[in-house]
This record gives structure tokens, C-alpha cells and sequence, in this order.
């Protein structure tokens, strides 16, 4: 590229940038024209999003500051600096969300029948229905824990809520003061309804305080606070012989459950004395608590949203469209034959792949399937035509991505159903995360053996596809098909591929393929020829491409960028990024497509991939770069 030195200055930080992001979600919910339960859902999203920030990026940055690791960021901050601004954002980010819910959303829902009563404001018959649910259901799953300095909080659970009691012991131990933890269960609902005309509901750790008394009959009670950690999920696997994977990635599992504490959430009205106790026995500082003016862990109110009998509060519903190509009782080989089909969805039903993958188990002339899963649902019709297929007798051959971070104990249950059934089960490749998402079916046709294939920008999961934008390809092209196969021999065994005729793989050749679209255009408008670039993307946080687009804004490259998420490019600095507009879009459903336009001159080229335009996208993992023509 040019000799140009970019500075510190012409880079945005990726964590502030990222917050800034959740700050957009947080917009939506303040938004007075969204459905007030659709505002509940984007407040429960921003505490979703924190949570796996502080997992994530926060113990990242806490890890490099106790062991004095740079971090490398291009906008120049230290790993110090970064946190403190960093703590600032987000106690600014809780203050505004809880606002939002306390002032405005929940008070709109009250006042429409949904509410949330405290054990005080309930009517006889309802008490008792809570006395008994939490006789019944809630009282055998409470284990007290006695806290001392023999008795740490080795085992308190992650993002869990608990219950932290100073009690006082009876005057035969001398009335000594004492600390215990209760921990909420999770396995139940945080909203226990009760008998009402309307939605009307306690939660979860209001009945237990209710009750907590019944736990601790012989101490009397000082004090009680809620509080709700958070620890260092950031833990990478051990990465050995593939029989040791599945182990090797449970003892990941296991290891989150005792990492270090990277922030504690406290009730608002928590008192000096619980601070301090917890800070001790938690071992955090003051940057480490946040105070929550309102219910811990909003992400749990997302259960309201599709609540029954409340369509007025929330989006009409929105039932995807057929494909057009794929609707009713076509022949679906034949139809791909015809022409290739790109899908949009949610705008599309996803249930053309599912439909796919269905076809293809049952049909008899098909003689292979082969798929990359990264992500899927619960209860996923993916997972069951994969078995059926191999039930069938077809060679199903799946690579299963357990490093595919908080689904890696999903994606271990999936793997091992899938070997059950008879398919063989590839877990990932050692070093590098795929994250590709590639599908091919191996049919016989009466003229030759026919390789069906689909691309997309996101997971083969019928749950997002329902809640996330993004692209497929489907096709039967043979240049794509020849691609797949050597993909698939690439990602299952030990084969590197000749040459790609159509398809691009990251780590292989992405980031240079991409550095060359760049580059062409950059030759297009120095010679004086059309030249535009547009990008739809998640993140854009590579410096290496960052500084790529500076030099083709530099030589008059007219660049448009659509950036979901976080954006370390810093538009319309004078000589270096006037060219270049930065937009994102965070609307009702989460934009998740990589879309690529490039002008080459008016011999246009557009391309969509899984890969982000991150060094983590574009060095550390397998992700694919295809063209729709």
C-alpha cells in the first residue's frame, strides 16, 4: 500500500467503540415509537451484550493489566486508560437503561396490566399460592453457605443471582455476627405468576427473601442484599489430539465456574457494610461493582416479550415470505438446476434450507452430505435431517465447531448425537476457529454425480434465522461445487487446496484477496475510472484493512460503509478518510449479513461473506469469501 504512516489519532478504540454500539441498542429502547415490550427486549439485549463484554473484552483488558501485557491498540490507549474510560461508559450505559425501564417502559406495561408485585402488595390467596411455590419448588433447591475465612466463595455461580445475609447467632454463641450466601436457582423461572385477571407476577428472588427466614430459623437476620457476579469467561481450550477435544473443552467448561471475578452487579440499595464484604470475600476493587438502581439482570424480561393476549405492546408479528423459487411442490433439484437462488432472512423463510437438508436425507440418489456447524437451536430440525440422513445410509460428514464460545457445551451435545446416529463427526481444526458456514449434498443424476451447494453469511439455526438479516446462496454451479469439495477436504483432512475457482478461505488467501479489491479500485480512480467501494459489515477493527481504505479515500475512492458493530475507522479526518461514510443500522431485527460492493470500474463485483473484517476473522479462522454473480 501507500507510505503513508497512519496515527494513533485515526483510530477509534475498539472498546468504546463496541459500547458505543450497545448504546445504539440502548437508543432503541428509549425510542418512543417502539412497542413498549419491544423496548423491554432491547433493554433486556443491552444487558446481554454487557454481560458478554465484561466476560469477554473486561477480563481481557484486567488480564493484560495484571501481568503487564500490551494490548496493541491502535488508537494508542494503554490497557489502564482503557479501562477507566471504559468503567466510566458503562456505569453512564446502566444509569440510562435503568432510566428507562424505571421511568418509562415498565410503568407503560403496568399500566397495561402487566405487573410485578412485591410479596407486601399481594392479596391473601395470592400469598399463599407464592407460600407454596416456594414450599414446593423453591425451598428444596436453596443451599445455605456459611462464609468465613476457612469458607470463601469458591463456588459462587456465574451470573447467577445470590442472596448475601449478615445474621447474628443466638446468646448461647454469644450473638456473633456471621455471613452466608444463598444463591437463586437457576434452573427456575425468575417469574412466578399469580392468581390475577391480568399478567401479574413476583419474581424469583423476592419470594425467597419473602421467605429466607425458613432457612435460618435459629439466627436472627441483620441484613440482606442482592447481588449477581460475573467472571472471566475468556478462557481458551487446550488444543491436542482430536479424541481429547470433547474433554479438553469441558475442563474450558468447568475452569469458567472458578475463573476470577471481573464485576459484581449490587442492589442499589445495598449498604456500606455489603459492599465492603463482598469486595473482601470476592476479592474486586471499586471499578469491579456496579450498582443496579433497579432488578438485576434485565436479560432475564425478555420471557415477557412474547407474553399471550399482549399483540397490541409489541411488532406485528412477521411471518417470513416463501422463495419465490422453492414455493409449493417444486422439484427443489430441478429448480436449483434452473438458476442459482439468493435468500434473504428473515425477510425469507429459512425453512428452504431445513427443507434442503430434508429433501436430501430422504431422496434416495443422494449420496453425501457434508456441513460446517457453528451455531445451531435447541431443538434443531438441522440436527435431526443430518441424522435421519445418516439413519438412511448417506455418508454425512459434519464438522462441529465446539470452540464456538458460550455454545460449546450446545455444540458437544450436538456432536455426540450426531456420532450416535452414525455421521462422522469432525471437532474443529487445532489453532484456528471455523466459522464458515457451508452446506453440500453429493446427488446421482441420470447424466453425472451433481454437487448441490449453500453458502451464507450466517449459522445453519432456525431460531436467529428468524431474528438476525443475512444472506445464502444456494447453487449447483460447477465451479462452486468443485470449490466446497476442496473446502470440505480442506477442513476435514489434510488436503490444501490447488486453486479456488470461485470461493476465497480465511486464513489462506482472505485477507490478501480483499487488500487486492481495495488496491483495484485505488488503480480505477487514479486512472480516472469509476471507483466505489461499499461494505456491510458486523465489525471493522483490522488496522492493516483500515489503513487499506484511508489509502483508497486518499486517492479519491468514494467509500460507503454500513458497520453494525464496532468501527475502529474514524470517517471525514481532513487527508486521510473524507471519502469515506460510516453508518450503522440497529433496528427490530440484528443485522448480521458481510455484503462487498466493488465498482471495478462499471464492471461491478459484489461479493458475501462470514468473515468480519477483524484480525481475529482474517488470521484465526476458517471463513469464506464468495461471489454472486
Amino acid at each position: 500500500m501507500s507510505n503513508f504512516t497512519y496515527k494513533p489519532k485515526h483510530f477509534l478504540n475498539r472498546e468504546l467503540s463496541w459500547l458505543a454500539f450497545n448504546e445504539r441498542v440502548l437508543q432503541e429502547a428509549e425510542d418512543p415509537k417502539t412497542p413498549p415490550l419491544n423496548q423491554l427486549q432491547f433493554l433486556a439485549i443491552v444487558s446481554s451484550n454487557l454481560d458478554e463484554f465484561a466476560m469477554i473484552r473486561l477480563a481481557s483488558l484486567r488480564h493484560m493489566l495484571r501481568t503487564g501485557k500490551s494490548n496493541d491498540c491502535p488508537s494508542g490507549m494503554e490497557v489502564r486508560e482503557q479501562i477507566d474510560k471504559v468503567a466510566v461508559a458503562i456505569r453512564k450505559m446502566v444509569r440510562r437503561q435503568y432510566g428507562c425501564f424505571n421511568e418509562k417502559v415498565w410503568p407503560t406495561l403496568a399500566r397495561s396490566g402487566l405487573r410485578r408485585l412485591m410479596p407486601s402488595e399481594l392479596l391473601v390467596e395470592q400469598h399463599r399460592h407464592i407460600e407454596a411455590v416456594f414450599g414446593e419448588q423453591v425451598y428444596p433447591l436453596l443451599t445455605p453457605l456459611a462464609v468465613d475465612d476457612e469458607r470463601k466463595f469458591s463456588r459462587v455461580p456465574d451470573l447467577a443471582i445470590n442472596v448475601l445475609l449478615r445474621l447474628r447467632g443466638p446468646a448461647a454463641e454469644g450473638k456473633a455476627e456471621r455471613v452466608a450466601v444463598v444463591a437463586i436457582p437457576a434452573t427456575l423461572p425468575r417469574m412466578i405468576v399469580v392468581p390475577a385477571e391480568k399478567h401479574e407476577f413476583v419474581l424469583l428472588e423476592d419470594v425467597v427473601l419473602a421467605f429466607i427466614g425458613r432457612l435460618f430459623q435459629d439466627q436472627e437476620i441483620l441484613e440482606t442484599t442482592l447481588f449477581r457476579a460475573t467472571r472471566d469467561g475468556d478462557l481458551s481450550v487446550e488444543e491436542s489430539k482430536d479424541e481429547d477435544y470433547v474433554a479438553s473443552m469441558s475442563e474450558v467448561l468447568i475452569g469458567r465456574r472458578e475463573s476470577r471475578f471481573v464485576r459484581v452487579e449490587l442492589a442499589g440499595n445495598a449498604s456500606p457494610w455489603a459492599e465492603r464484604t463482598l469486595k473482601k470475600l470476592l476479592d474486586v476493587g471499586d471499578e469491579e461493582i456496579v450498582r443496579i438502581p433497579g432488578p438485576l439482570d434485565l436479560k432475564a424480561w425478555w420471557s415477557l416479550v412474547n407474553l399471550p393476549g399482549l399483540s397490541t405492546l409489541r411488532y406485528p408479528q412477521w411471518r417470513p415470505q416463501p422463495v419465490a423459487e422453492l414455493a409449493g411442490d417444486v422439484d427443489v433439484w430441478a429448480a436449483i438446476r434452473k438458476d442459482d437462488i439468493l435468500v434473504h432472512h428473515p425477510y425469507e423463510t429459512f425453512d428452504v434450507v431445513v427443507r434442503l437438508l430434508q429433501e436430501a436425507a430422504a431422496d434416495r440418489n443422494v449420496r453425501a452430505i457434508k456441513q460446517v456447524l457453528y451455531r445451531t437451536s435447541g431443538a434443531s430440525k438441522i440436527i435431526a435431517a443430518l441424522e435421519q440422513a445418516a439413519a438412511n445410509g448417506k455418508q454425512v460428514s459434519v464438522l462441529v465447531e465446539l470452540k464456538a464460545r458460550f455454545d460449546e457445551a450446545r455444540n458437544i451435545e450436538w456432536a455426540r448425537r450426531l456420532e450416535r446416529a452414525g455421521a462422522q463427526v469432525v471437532y474443529g481444526l487445532s489453532g484456528l476457529k471455523v466459522h464458515a458456514k457451508a452446506l453440500m449434498i453429493v446427488r446421482r443424476e441420470p447424466d453425472r454425480i451433481r454437487r448441490y451447494v449453500h453458502l451464507a453469511t450466517g449459522n445453519y439455526n432456525e431460531t436467529t434465522a428468524q431474528q438476525y438479516t443475512d444472506l445464502g446462496l444456494i447453487t449447483c454451479d460447477e465451479d462452486f461445487g468443485s470449490d466446497v469439495a476442496a473446502f470440505f477436504n480442506m477442513v476435514t483432512g489434510y488436503s490444501l487446496p490447488v486453486g479456488w475457482r470461485k470461493i476465497v478461505a480465511a486464513p489462506l488467501g482472505l485477507r490478501q484477496r480483499l487488500l487486492h479489491l481495495v488496491r483495484r479500485e485505488i488503480e480505477r480512480a487514479e486512472a480516472g475510472r469509476g471507483a466505489a467501494i461499499m461494505a456491510k459489515l458486523n465489525s471493522l477493527s483490522d488496522p492493516e484493512m483500515i489503513a487499506a481504505l484511508y489509502d483508497a479515500s486518499r486517492a479519491g475512492v468514494k467509500i460507503h460503509l454500513n458497520v453494525r458493530g464496532v468501527c475502529c475507522l474514524r470517517p471525514g479526518v481532513k487527508g486521510v478518510s473524507e471519502n469515506i461514510e460510516v453508518v450503522s443500522i440497529v433496528d427490530r431485527f440484528l443485522e448480521h449479513s458481510r455484503v462487498l460492493y466493488f465498482r471495478n470500474g462499471g464492471n461491478e463485483e459484489v461479493y458475501l461473506s462470514s468473515a468480519d473484517w477483524m484480525p481475529r476473522n482474517l488470521d484465526r479462522r476458517v471463513e469464506l469469501l464468495f461471489p454472486i454473480e
